[in-house]
């Protein structure tokens, strides 16, 4: 596993406009298909943890939540702790560099 890499995509994402940030953006990606892989900071409340995983699960989206919400916003120089990336490509890519 290559959690630095991972950061470092998330940061390419971020510039080429494949991310999709914060709470309410991030639901309405993850409920219009758009979002293919969600990132939720795993110093987030309980509360919130568990609606993005609720939802992830539902509509069938990957979920990561082994970053902290300093490591995601260091990534993509924004202070979040949830972010979808909607770019298929990335969201693959990501998928393999965690497994």
């Amino acid at each position: 596993m290559q959690k630095q890499a991972v950061l470092n995509l998330l940061g390419l994402a971020r510039r080429a406009s494949r991310l999709t940030t914060g709470d309410q953006l991030v639901l309405g990606a993850i409920r219009s298909g758009e979002a293919k892989l969600v990132f939720v900071a795993s110093d987030a409340s309980a509360n919130t943890r568990k609606k993005f995983s609720d939802k992830s699960s539902y509509y069938q989206v990957p979920l990561v939540t082994m970053f902290s919400k300093m490591d995601l916003s260091q990534a993509i120089g924004s202070d979040r702790a949830m972010i979808a990336v909607t770019d298929a490509g990335f969201a693959k890519k990501m998928q393999e560099l965690l497994t």
